[in-house]
């Protein structure tokens, strides 16, 4: 059963302050739940149904600290969503470090003020699904932890690394290095007539307002989608996510 203490405590954790206190973060969706675990992540906490939980595999069960039996009403008290599943877990949160090597070898994707928790986490999907396996942050950026996010990207949060950095940093250093900035933008040529290299940054600004101006003097190819009656407005009418999803399929494509 779940106590009081423990509802406000799992409760707390959709909050980005209680998230970084303790460096945690819930996970909700048996299929979700159980990725996690086949991956090896460590669940401090796991609160489930008890058909849920008797369905574990025994390696399952030894990745998890504390499990707790609930019934759908209380799941329905810690869920951040209107209709719960049958397990929600409390999950660590994992080291997200820049390696030099992110951005030296094949593709990254660099994200400047992104709000939409939803969008974020479709291009984490994106990203993942395309062996994109680095994704940089502006510091103001949607939390990646947000369950939100955590929900839009469907585990793929467990192969893509999220950072947050100083993009001024991260482009300067890129330029130095000479690997390419293509920012997603109105004004861009064609991704479909892109020949773009085998490493870079791909490049998407925030859902209303597109690239910062001062982060766009980095860019060094600007593209866009061009919509199907030949008007180069699809960037525009697409949101970032979707955009993202193009692009990306775009960019490995040809790089293959």
């Amino acid at each position: 059963m779940l106590s009081k203490k423990k509802i406000s405590f799992i409760v707390s954790l959709q909050k980005k302050k209680a998230r970084e206190e303790h460096r945690l973060f819930t996970i909700e969706g048996d299929k979700l739940v159980r990725e996690f675990l086949s991956a090896g992540q460590k669940v401090k906490i796991l609160v489930a149904k008890p058909e849920f939980l008797n369905s574990l595999l025994p390696s399952h069960r030894q990745e998890i600290e504390e499990i707790i039996p609930c019934s759908y009403e209380e799941l329905k008290r810690i869920s951040s969503l209107k209709t719960p599943h049958n397990a929600l877990a409390v999950v660590e949160m994992p080291e997200m470090k820049a390696d030099s090597e992110d951005t030296a070898k094949g593709l990254a994707v660099a994200l400047d003020f992104i709000q939409d928790p939803g969008n974020l986490g479709t291009i984490i999907r994106a990203a993942a699904w395309f062996g994109i396996r680095t994704i940089y942050c502006s510091e103001n950026c949607v939390d990646v932890f947000n369950p939100k996010v955590i929900q839009a990207s469907m585990g793929a949060i467990l192969h893509v690394k999220v950072i947050y950095t100083d993009l001024h940093v991260l482009f300067r250093n890129a330029l130095r290095d000479k690997i390419k900035i293509y920012g997603a933008t109105l004004d861009g040529s064609s991704v479909y007539s892109l020949e773009p290299e085998n490493r870079g940054i791909i490049f998407f600004g925030n859902e209303s307002r597109g690239i910062s101006p001062d982060l766009a003097t980095y860019i060094t190819d600007r593209i866009t989608i061009p919509s199907m009656d030949g008007s180069a407005a699809g960037i525009d009418s697409l949101n970032v996510g979707m955009a993202a999803s193009v692009i990306l399929s775009e960019f490995t494509r040809r790089s293959l």
